[in-house]
C-alpha cells in the first residue's frame, strides 16, 4: 500500500480531472485536453475588479492558470487558456505564492481556472493553508468527483454558467455537455454554506457568474430561471455585461460588438421579475480590453 507524501501531487495515468476525461497520463508528465501538464501561471497580484465581496478592500490575491479544458472562442484571456505562456510552478512556490499575496494584505487567494491543477493545489496547501478565504474561480466545467479532493481547503466557489443551450455552448466553448455538467457541479458547490463579515466580505459561500452574449438574452433568460429553480437562497448571482470582442471570432459574426444596453436590461429586468435577491449588476463600463490583465509571464 502506497503512503502519501504531504506537499507531493498525487497524479492520475489517465486524467479525469475534469468532465472531456481525456486519460492523458499526468503522471508521466503528459499534457491533457486542457493544455496543460505540470501547472503554470501567467500573473498573480492584487486583482481590484472582482465582485465587491471579492475584492473588497485591497484586492483578491488573484493566480492565472495556464490551461483550460474549455476552448472558448471570445476568451478574453486567450493566450493563457491556450497554455501558449506562463511560468511553470511546483507546490512548494504555489505555498510561497499564498504566503506573498497574504502578507500584501490581500482579502483572499482567488485560484483562477484550477480544474486540471487540483493535485498540484492539493499538494500546495498541504504545504501552506492560507489563513484567509480560497475562492475556487473556474468557467463551470468542473467534475464533482474531483472537487471532493479539493473541497476542504475552499470556502468560497465562483464558478461560471455560460450557457444553458448545447447548441451554443459546442459553438462557443467545444462543448455541447457544458450545461449538463456545469450545473451537476455547482449544484456540490452550493452546498458551500454562506459566512459574510460585518464589513461585507464573503467568508465562505458561492456568487455564480453569468456573462450576457451579444444576441445571448433568450439563453440568459434561461440561465437565470436555472438559478432561481435550483440554486439556494444563500447563492449569490452575478450578472456580467463585460463581454468584449476579443479571441479567434473572426468565423463569429455575432460576436464581434459588444452587448447592447437593451440586451443586458432585458436580462437584468427578469432577474429581478424573478427575485433574484443576492445579485450584482455590472455597470456597462465594465466592458473593454483595458480591464484585459497584462500578462507577466
Amino acid at each position: 500500500m502506497e503512503t502519501h507524501i504531504p506537499g507531493v501531487p498525487v497524479l492520475p495515468e489517465r486524467c479525469t480531472l475534469c468532465p472531456v476525461a481525456c486519460g492523458a497520463d499526468r503522471a508521466a508528465g503528459k499534457a491533457g485536453a486542457c493544455g496543460a501538464a505540470a501547472p503554470k501561471i501567467a500573473k498573480y497580484y492584487l486583482h481590484p475588479f472582482e465582485e465587491p465581496c471579492i475584492s473588497f478592500s485591497k484586492g483578491s490575491g488573484t493566480i492565472f492558470f495556464c490551461g483550460c479544458n474549455l476552448r472558448c472562442v471570445f476568451c478574453q484571456n486567450y493566450e493563457v487558456s491556450r497554455a501558449q505562456r506562463g511560468m511553470e510552478v511546483t507546490p512548494s512556490r504555489l505555498a510561497e505564492i499564498f504566503r506573498e499575496l497574504e502578507e500584501q494584505g490581500a482579502d483572499n487567494i482567488s485560484l483562477v481556472t484550477p480544474s486540471h491543477v487540483i493535485p498540484y493545489l492539493v499538494a500546495a496547501f498541504e504545504i501552506y493553508k492560507p489563513k484567509i478565504p480560497v475562492v475556487y474561480n473556474s468557467g463551470g466545467y468542473d467534475s464533482a468527483e474531483a472537487l471532493k479532493a479539493i473541497d476542504g481547503y475552499i470556502d468560497i466557489y465562483l464558478p461560471d454558467m455560460k450557457f444553458v443551450s448545447p447548441v451554443l455552448s459546442e459553438r462557443y466553448t467545444g462543448r455541447a455537455d457544458y450545461f449538463e455538467k456545469a450545473s451537476r457541479a455547482i449544484a456540490f458547490m452550493s452546498k458551500k454554506p454562506l459566512r459574510m463579515s460585518e464589513e461585507g466580505k464573503m467568508l465562505s459561500g458561492l456568487i455564480v457568474r453569468h456573462l450576457v452574449m451579444p444576441l445571448g438574452v433568450g439563453d440568459s433568460v434561461a440561465v437565470l430561471r436555472w438559478f432561481k429553480r435550483e440554486m439556494p437562497d444563500t447563492a449569490y448571482l452575478s450578472l456580467m455585461s463585460q463581454y468584449t470582442p476579443y479571441g479567434d471570432i473572426a468565423g463569429f459574426p455575432e460576436l464581434r460588438r459588444p452587448v447592447t444596453a437593451r440586451e443586458y436590461g432585458q436580462v437584468l429586468d427578469e432577474a429581478f421579475a424573478l427575485g433574484i435577491g443576492n445579485l450584482f449588476a455590472q455597470k456597462r463600463s465594465s466592458s473593454g480590453e483595458k480591464y484585459i490583465p497584462e500578462w507577466d509571464y
